[in-house]
């Protein structure tokens, strides 16, 4: 048996002459040890066996449980505590925890993280105004089919302030929060935390400062639009009115490359 495994790499070898051993073989290098551990640790918090809340062993019994020593475990939940995947208490009934993820810190990451990348080149203007679309279409026709009376008078509330807003800041606040409200009536949560952090990057970055009022006046006609064929019920009539509206907006938006 030994011998085998002693020949191996020279039949591999033989088999691919022009590459080395090295190159041929399909491996993956081995991770630091408290690498391993923080993904076995966190895969088992993704698959749910271990659930937000859980306590997860003392020192002593992680140790015993991967093998390695009290260092190793320390620096293995640094990394998971810097992903907010689990937090320590202090106390008699302390410990470390998995945490219950905050969908504001979700939209709070996903910001920076695109704000960074747009800044960086490895997205573009039009790949953000895209993604919008992606989000916000869908969002309006499931509106039409969900939003609650409230959300409905929310929707008119912001439009009739945005109407009567004067100054670019005030005005676009209103308008941010008008789509705000159209993404949340749509009930899905997954789609507010996606589509805040777009809308907040595009303003942040690529806004533009010159912005005359008539284009404004347009901006809340449209509103109107889709907000009343939110209120009708009409899916269609509002997904292809939000579509509509989103390509007007794409002036409001500049490429700093351009």
């Amino acid at each position: 048996m030994a011998d085998s495994v002693a020949k191996k790499p020279l039949e591999v070898a033989a088999i691919l002459p022009h590459v080395g051993v090295a190159d041929a073989l399909s491996v993956k290098k081995v991770l630091p040890a408290y690498e391993q551990v923080a993904e076995q640790l966190r895969q088992l918090i993704l698959t749910g066996e271990l659930a937000p809340g859980d306590r997860l062993p003392v020192e002593g019994e992680l140790c015993a449980i991967f093998g390695v020593s009290r260092s190793t475990i320390r620096e293995a939940l640094r990394v998971l505590a810097a992903r907010d995947l689990v937090h320590t208490a202090r106390g008699t009934t302390g410990g470390t925890f998995v945490s219950r993820t905050d969908a504001k810190k979700v939209s709070q990451y996903l910001e920076t993280s695109l704000g960074l990348m747009s800044g960086a080149d490895a997205i573009t203007v039009a790949e953000i105004l895209e993604a919008r679309e992606l989000v916000e279409v869908p969002a309006a026709r499931l509106a039409a089919s969900r939003a609650t009376p409230e959300q409905i008078e929310a929707m008119r509330e912001a439009l009739d302030r945005e109407v009567a807003s004067m100054g670019r800041g005030l005005k676009f606040r209103e308008h941010r929060n008008f789509h705000g409200i159209v993404v949340e009536a749509a009930g899905n949560g997954l789609l507010k935390i996606m589509n805040d952090p777009v809308f907040k990057v595009l303003q942040a970055k690529f806004l533009r400062p010159d912005v005359e009022s008539t284009f404004w006046h347009t901006v809340d006609s449209e509103h109107t639009a889709i907000l009343e064929f939110i209120a009708q019920g009409n899916g269609d009539a509002a997904a292809q009115a939000m579509l509509d509206h989103l390509f007007t907006l794409r002036a409001l938006y500049q490429d700093p490359e351009t």
